[in-house]
């Protein structure tokens, strides 16, 4: 398989422009099953030294960031917008990634998570009226979060490595395959 893929790419090389040899190649056959992946993104938004918490309505009722499943057709980027929308009722600008992961379930399947930094669009309230969605969001300083019982650690672990300011990796990141290299 790795000597035909090199054999193709030295054909295409030499067949072509220099700029067609550095364009991506997408192969459409699928040698093995696919793995079923579910894609999530999640949105920290920070206004100032606040950061945003949706008190779900799902997982116990806890808070924790807007986010949830990537729908189909969708971007993550317009998932994380929507996402953000309807759990905490804001409209939000993307500034970067601050992490992509991934993780094999046992049953197979894989769960890809990706952190986006935002801040809010306008100064529009977040979410006080509960609907299918969440029950509320709020903004939320650091050292109140004692009050706000969340959904696992990593609330808290994420919210400091943002104040303490870990790298923000642009949106440009994240790109659809096939994208043009620049």
């Amino acid at each position: 398989m790795m000597s035909e893929r090199r054999n193709y790419f030295r054909e295409r090389k030499s067949k072509s422009s220099p700029v067609a040899a550095r364009s991506p190649v997408v192969h459409t056959s699928i040698v093995r099953e696919p793995i079923p992946t579910w894609y999530f993104a999640i949105v920290i938004v920070r206004r100032g030294a606040e950061f945003l918490l949706v008190h779900e309505r799902k997982h116990g009722q806890l808070w924790y960031f807007p986010g949830g499943r990537v729908e189909p057709g969708e971007t993550l980027e317009e998932g994380a917008r929507r996402e953000t929308r309807e759990e905490a009722g804001l409209d939000v600008v993307l500034d970067g990634v601050l992490r992509v992961e991934h993780t094999i379930m046992p049953e197979g399947s894989a769960r890809c998570r990706v952190f986006y930094l935002a801040r809010p669009a306008d100064g529009a309230p977040p979410k006080s009226e509960p609907d299918e969605h969440s029950l509320e969001a709020r903004w939320v300083h650091p050292r109140a979060l004692p009050a706000y019982p969340p959904r696992g650690q990593e609330v808290a672990t994420i919210i400091a490595a943002v104040a303490a300011g870990v790298p923000v990796a642009p949106l440009a990141m994240l790109v659809p395959e096939g994208t043009p290299w620049r």
